[in-house]
C-alpha cells in the first residue's frame, strides 16, 4: 500500500514527504522530480513542448510510480487532473488530500519562479488554481488533510495512522 500525497502547490506535500521518509523510513518518489531528473526543468518543458506535453510525463511518472508498493508518491499539484492517474494511483494506494488556505499556498511560494502557472498576479493565480481545484482534490481523495496549522511531523503522524 502506497502513501499518495496531492494537493495545491505549496501545500505541503515534498516537506511532509520528506518526514515520513525521516520518521518512518518509506522512500520517497516525488513525481515532479522523476521528471525534472529524466527531461530537465518544468518550466523549460512548458516553454517548449506546453502543459499538455508536461501532463503525459507526469502521467508516465504516476504508472511507474504506482507499479510499487510501500512507498510515499508526492504528486504534483496537477497530477489528479487525470482521472487516469487517480484510478492508477488508487489501484496501489491511498490518496490524501494536503488541503491548505489559499493565504498559506501564497506564503510558502512567494518567491518562487520555478512554478509555470504561477507566473504573473500570484495571490490571484493561487486563488484562481484553488477555486478550479479544490474539488477535483476533493473528489480523488480517500482522506483531506488540512495543513495550516500542523507541522510536517505532525501531518506525517496522521497520514501513517490511516494506512
Amino acid at each position: 500500500m502506497n502513501i499518495v500525497l496531492c494537493g495545491m502547490m505549496g501545500s505541503g506535500k515534498t516537506t511532509v514527504a520528506a518526514a515520513i521518509n525521516r520518521k518512518y523510513g518509506l522512500e520517497v518518489v516525488d513525481t515532479d522530480a522523476e521528471i525534472v531528473r529524466r527531461y530537465g526543468e518544468i518550466s523549460a518543458i512548458f516553454a517548449s513542448r506546453g502543459e499538455e506535453y508536461f501532463r503525459d510525463l507526469e502521467s508516465e511518472a504516476v504508472r511507474q510510480a504506482a507499479k510499487r508498493d510501500g512507498i510515499v508518491i508526492s504528486l504534483g499539484g496537477g497530477c489528479v487532473l487525470r482521472q487516469g492517474n487517480v484510478e492508477e494511483l488508487k489501484r496501489t494506494g491511498r490518496i490524501f488530500y494536503l488541503r491548505a488556505r489559499a493565504e498559506t499556498v501564497i506564503a510558502r511560494i512567494q518567491g518562487d519562479t520555478s512554478r509555470p502557472l504561477l507566473q504573473g498576479n500570484l495571490e490571484e493565480r493561487v486563488h484562481s488554481i484553488l477555486a478550479a481545484r479544490s474539488a477535483i482534490y476533493e473528489k480523488a481523495a480517500d482522506i483531506v488533510i488540512d495543513t495550516d496549522d500542523k507541522t510536517p511531523e505532525q501531518l506525517a503522524d496522521i497520514i501513517v495512522s490511516e494506512i
